[in-house]
């Protein structure tokens, strides 16, 4: 089978290289063509774009990108045309998949679509698009199967969340070969800095956290960098700080870290299952702000608190996005009741995400449906 995968973002580049291993589990010929990532590409097949050339979020961002969107959305059509795949698997990114996804429906192409687009959160009527092409739709968080049936007598396939399989066999690896390799002693307390994927995050994020780690000056500061990003975009926020950067080693550095401060993001639910105690931090432009504040319906931001209904982890938006909060909430985490507090509440959400999942693999689901 023809396989033509797209995704948007660091995380759906993970996502999608362990779905391409899975599924060259049960069809041996599996043939990809892809818009990802590092991680896709270790597994085979044929790179279109790398998705730091295409990723663009906020609403004005995306306005200001408009033309290189249209560009990349006229491109991906006839690159599909030309492979002729026998399936094209959406991995989230949902304002540029979904428009793929119509135009792929009308020319009678087979659509999944893999981590549904947050229409529980805003753009509710994408249901209507999803319902017209989408042919199998496959949900990773507990409620949104519910949400799906119940709310638009729509079925969706709950498979669990595919990062809670890849974080229990990382966290069998020992980090001693880590440590070593990065000149890193074990009785170093450290923090890490999660900024995000994107450069236009970084840049709003990154300077503040740099910061904040001045503060702390017996901890050592790692920022996890993003593998899409050279070290010399970040070298220019770090100067002659406390703070060191490591590129494409997120899950290596959570493990050996006390606490975090995570960019808000599926980086929050990554840093929750490895058990690290953590605050979550967001800043967009004043416009997109707004926009958002308008047209959001969410109590929280980050999936830890989503997914368990309550607030968990401390959320430090926009405004209060200042380093007096970040200290004030970053000290908290690393010691006392309000950590422990943390670590239990990790641990019924480690329960909720493996209780419902479905036994099955996702390549095996896929390659199912397909036949």
């Amino acid at each position: 089978m023809k396989y033509y995968l797209i995704s948007g973002e660091a995380s759906g580049d993970l996502h999608g290289s362990k779905l391409m291993e899975d599924i060259k589990l049960y069809d041996k010929l599996a043939e990809f063509r892809y818009w990802g990532g590092d991680k896709m590409k270790s597994q085979g097949g044929t790179r279109v774009k790398h998705y730091k050339n295409h990723s663009f979020m906020g609403f004005w961002e995306v306005f200001k990108n408009i033309y290189t969107i249209l560009k990349n959305i006229r491109f991906c059509k006839k690159d599909i045309l030309i492979f002729n795949p026998d399936v094209i698997i959406y991995i989230d990114y949902p304002g540029f998949n979904l428009k793929i996804a119509k135009w792929a429906k009308n020319n009678n192409f087979k659509n999944i679509f893999y981590i549904s687009p947050q229409i529980w959160a805003w753009k509710e009527n994408r249901i209507n698009s999803i319902k017209r092409d989408i042919d199998q739709m496959y949900v990773i968080l507990p409620f949104e199967e519910d949400y799906y049936f119940k709310k638009h007598n729509h079925k969706v396939t709950y498979t669990g969340h595919p990062l809670t399989e890849i974080i229990n066999a990382e966290n069998k690896i020992n980090s001693a070969d880590f440590l070593k390799s990065n000149n890193i002693s074990s009785n170093i307390k450290i923090i890490a800095l999660l900024p995000g994927s994107r450069k236009q995050e970084i840049i709003k994020m990154l300077p503040l956290f740099v910061k904040v780690a001045q503060i702390f000056s017996d901890y050592k500061f790692i920022i996890a960098g993003s593998p899409g990003i050279d070290s010399e975009f970040y070298d220019k926020f770090i100067k002659k700080s406390n703070v060191k950067i490591i590129i494409g080693n997120t899950y290596k550095i959570l493990k050996i870290s006390k606490a975090a401060i995570v960019t808000s993001g599926t980086a929050t639910l990554e840093t929750a299952l490895f058990n690290i105690p953590q605050i979550v931090c967001y800043k967009s432009s004043t416009l997109s702000y707004l926009i958002a504040k308008r047209i959001i319906k969410l109590k929280y931001i980050s999936l830890v608190n989503l997914i368990m209904d309550e607030n968990i982890v401390k959320e430090i938006i926009q405004h209060k996005f200042i380093i007096k909060n970040v200290a004030y909430e970053l000290n908290k985490v690393l010691n006392g009741e309000f950590r422990q507090k943390q670590l239990s509440s990790y641990k019924r959400l480690n329960h909720k995400l493996n209780e419902f999942k479905i036994k099955d693999s996702l390549g095996k689901k896929i390659t199912d449906f397909l036949k």
